[in-house]
């Protein structure tokens, strides 16, 4: 298996998400010890929240990450945020990538900005890259490595790393419903489904706050795990912190689950689904949540409420970068399709709501 040809590449800078590199190199040399030589900058072009670069000096490899250009929800893209819980992880999460420095300095770069180390491996996309294929029992393995690594994170006591104020599990649900439902409405289009049955019975239905709060990553999908090029099965880093604070851990499960789409979901759900979470072997949203109760302890008698959440902050998050396309403070044609999105899981979740 040829591995150069299915790693995460960078690519050249999309027009108008340059970086000033002279004064880049210049922060980066002063900051970093033993950074050398002229440094490259090429872009990840895969992913629809904050940006994603990669930073050459002769052989040494780093990712700089820093908000979207003509950003509307401005709290989405803390750099500061994203940058600490990396820091106070980093000893006690092996699949955390070592931080290096962070700067809110606009005038380097024009945004706040951190910079850390590239780990190496593969990252699934919405298909399986050639070259790359998994056994029905590879892909259960994957699953399972995937919901243990979730589970493992939320398990950490975060108050013996300094965590303790990160974030506020108490009343964390009704927040997450009433600041979804606010982000929602603020980025509403004329196009766009309104999903106030949605949030009506998000509302209506919500549970008691979890008993074991934890680390919660807020966006653990499968393309934001780095996979082993030499067994691909392996997982060795959970990228993108941006969203990470301590919560409920059903509520961070319910929000993995809503990219999890599966061979038996509806057309209209696999049309939209960027993970290849639909092939033969992977686990069902059914046994990973199974899983996760056993593994837990915890007890519910439903994960709908969890998973409509999942599926309708999901809808939030597409209908947010959508605003920004449909007002042209961004001028990336992939955004134009993410209202597709939203009037599907719209649909889905409201199937969901009949169920219970």
């Amino acid at each position: 298996m040829k591995m150069d040809s299915i790693i995460d590449a960078p690519i050249k800078i999309r027009k108008g998400e340059e970086l000033d590199i002279l004064q880049l190199e210049t922060f980066l040399k002063d900051e970093i010890k033993g950074l050398s030589g002229p440094i490259t900058v090429k872009q990840f072009p895969s992913g629809f929240s904050n940006l994603t670069y990669q930073i050459t000096a002769n052989d040494r490899e780093l990712i700089l990450r820093r908000p979207p250009f003509g950003t509307k929800a401005r709290s989405a893209h803390d750099m500061a945020r994203e940058f600490n819980i990396l820091k106070a992880l980093y000893s006690v999460f092996p699949y955390c990538p070592k931080p290096y420095i962070y700067s809110q300095d606009k005038s380097i770069i024009g945004s706040s900005f951190y910079v850390m180390e590239k780990l190496s491996g593969i990252i699934l996309r919405k298909n399986l890259p050639d070259g790359l294929a998994f056994t029905p029992e590879q892909a259960k393995t994957l699953s399972r490595s995937y919901l243990d690594i979730q589970h493992q994170l939320h398990s950490i006591d975060y108050k013996s790393i300094g965590l303790e104020d990160f974030g506020k599990p108490t009343g964390y649900i009704k927040r997450q419903v009433e600041g979804w439902s606010k982000r929602y409405r603020n980025a509403k289009t004329d196009d766009a489904p309104d999903f106030e049955d949605v949030m009506t019975w998000l509302d209506k239905k919500q549970p008691s706050d979890c008993e074991k709060p934890g680390i919660i990553h807020n966006d653990y999908k499968l393309d934001n795990v780095v996979l082993d090029t030499e067994n691909p099965t392996k997982i060795i880093g959970v990228l993108d912190w941006e969203m990470a604070t301590i919560g409920d851990p059903l509520m961070d499960l319910g929000s993995s689950m809503a990219y999890w789409i599966q061979e038996s979901d509806s057309a209209e759900l696999l049309a939209i689904r960027t993970l290849p979470t639909h092939i033969k072997g992977f686990l069902t949203r059914e046994e990973l949540v199974e899983r996760y109760l056993k593994k837990s302890g915890l007890k519910i008698d439903s994960f709908n409420f969890y998973l409509v959440f999942g599926m309708f902050r999901l809808a939030g998050i597409a209908q947010q970068i959508y605003y920004r396309y449909f007002h042209g403070q961004t001028k990336d044609k992939r955004f134009a399709m993410l209202i597709f999105a939203v009037q599907i899981l719209e649909k889905e979740a409201k199937k969901i709501m009949l169920k219970t």
